[in-house]
């Protein structure tokens, strides 16, 4: 298809520069303006304005009537919702930091992923456990082949290095891949809440930029419900813990137990995350963090809320500082590239012997804020959010249990949004052949009133001849309607509608599903070509 499409536009190109090269001809040596000195022969920008439209009509023309010859081809193939994507499961950090896409970048990777030939609609998940890409594919086999190659293209890893940690999920699975995601049941720690939140922002976000597609954006909105649902139905977040928490953890465990509530904590960066933390050393009983941020009205603001510990603010100049007189370092930032290396490191002081005689360095960033150089200088220990696995195997039965609670409700909501979707697939038929039969009846109406004659009518008269047809009209597709339903209200299949959608068409002479195809890829072509 893509090589069809190239073809029909370097044709298009050549036909182009014919074209100029005939118009230099007509007027040689022409002087700046546009007229000759010698004559009344004039280059008119116009006629070379309209002559570039021509060309390009010809060429869109061209491109689409190459598309179109592949349309059969791609009637064998439904619309796939598939995921393409690594997580904390699959992929080291290292790899998931170099395929990481911030948050104000969504649209934009949103906008590339739906500008390539296959994919319909496209959405990003990126936090610092995973990087996630949804897509409607009209192909499934050429529009995984062009997200991996985009993957690659973004982060510089070879795609057959990037295969290796990837894991592609299409349909049914997909979908409920998502859904789990939502409840937190794929999350490094299970039921953690974050997650939640980051997926309802993939839906803010497509919405404020106008990305996700319907298909897209209803599995998203259906995953949020799942995620609810799990949430209020289960206990599953009874007990449960989250990134920050479980960093906090890790960091009083690698401590001397009897010096863990003495340590000097240091928090760099006040986000999300970063408030997180300190909720959480709150909880284990510190009684004070030092924070340092770009800005002070952040720190302000946690300190309205926290009233329990002391928080005492340091600017980002004063970074290296702070860090000197801590013994416990957590980063939380967007920083793309790392806070400390392994010369800052070796530049700080060293910790008394009470508390290890080594700097802790819990990184929870995705990209990682401190360099994996930093484990080699002996005064210090480096932990990021794969070393918290460590703290969330606790419990490890009892998480599973609550998990396979969660698996039946993930399983009503995944049947509810499959019963959706399968109800497109016949609505194209049904306009198609409700819109037949207003033609019919419409044109037949009117010849009965060109008999009848117009005066021998009252206005009244012609409107129960009208309601008439519509009434007979309405009453025999009744039938041939019903047999298109497919929303899990009865007991048919999908695959008995689509026997039923298929005779109709053929009935009819619909051509229903080849119109369909040839519209996604008329817009295909001309967002490309835009």
């Amino acid at each position: 298809m893509m090589a069809s499409t190239t073809s029909a536009t370097t044709a298009a190109a050549a036909a182009t520069t014919k074209s100029r090269g005939s118009s230099s001809a007509l007027c040689p040596r022409v002087a700046a303006g546009g007229r000759r000195r010698s004559g009344v022969v004039r280059c008119d920008a116009t006629g070379v304005e309209s002559q570039a439209q021509a060309v390009a009509k010809a060429a869109s023309v061209a491109a689409l009537e190459q598309f179109k010859i592949s349309a059969d081809r791609y009637m064998k193939e439904r619309s796939t919702i598939a995921v393409i994507g690594l997580s904390v499961h699959t992929a080291p950090v290292e790899m998931r930091e170099k395929l990481a896409v911030a948050e104000e970048l969504w649209p934009r990777a949103i906008q590339e992923l739906t500008s390539l030939n296959h994919i319909e609609e496209a959405a990003v998940l990126s936090t610092c456990n995973r990087m996630e890409i949804y897509v409607v594919a009209l192909s499934w086999n050429r529009g995984i082949r062009e997200v991996v190659d985009w993957m690659s293209k973004k982060s510089g890893i070879p795609a057959s290095e990037l295969r290796e940690h990837l894991f592609i999920l299409r349909s049914s699975d997909a979908t409920r891949h998502l859904f789990e995601v939502s409840a937190g049941l794929d999350s490094l720690v299970l039921g953690e809440g974050q997650i939640l939140a980051q997926v309802k922002q993939v839906v803010r976000s497509g919405q404020n930029s106008g990305g996700l597609g319907k298909n897209i954006d209803r599995m998203f909105k259906d995953a949020i419900t799942a995620g609810k649902r799990v949430r209020c139905e289960t206990n599953i977040s009874s007990g449960a813990v989250s990134v920050s928490s479980a960093a906090v953890e890790l960091a009083l465990m690698k401590l001397p137990k009897s010096e863990s509530l003495s340590a000097r904590m240091l928090l760099i960066g006040a986000g999300k995350m970063g408030k997180l933390v300190i909720k959480h050393l709150i909880a284990k009983g510190c009684k004070k963090v030092v924070v340092v941020n770009r800005s002070v009205e952040r720190v302000d603001a946690i300190r309205g809320e926290m009233k329990d510990i002391e928080i005492v603010y340091r600017p980002l100049s004063e970074m290296y500082e702070a860090a000197a007189e801590a013994d416990v370092v957590f980063t939380s930032t967007a920083s793309e590239t790392p806070l400390f290396t392994k010369e800052h490191a070796e530049a700080l002081p060293l910790v008394s012997d009470t508390m290890g005689g080594a700097r802790l360095f819990v990184d929870i960033s995705v990209p990682r804020n401190v360099s994996a150089c930093v484990s080699e200088v002996g005064a210090a220990r480096v932990y990021n959010v794969d070393d918290l696995k460590e703290v969330v195997e606790a419990n490890k039965e009892d998480r599973l249990r609550k998990a396979m609670e969660a698996q039946t409700i993930i399983t009503e909501e995944l049947k509810r949004f499959e019963a959706w979707r399968d109800s497109l697939e016949t609505v194209p038929t049904i306009k198609k052949l409700r819109s037949y039969a207003d033609r019919i009846r419409a044109s037949e109406l009117e010849k009965c009133l060109q008999k009848v004659g117009e005066d021998a009518l009252t206005k009244k008269m012609r409107r129960a001849i009208e309601e008439l047809s519509t009434g007979i009209v309405n009453k025999l597709l009744h039938g041939p309607l019903q047999h298109l339903r497919c929303d899990g209200s009865d007991s048919r299949t999908l695959d008995e509608t689509l026997e039923n959608m298929h005779a109709l068409n053929r009935m009819f002479s619909l051509d229903t599903e080849k119109a369909i195809i040839e519209q996604k890829i008329k817009a295909k072509v001309e967002k490309t070509q835009n």
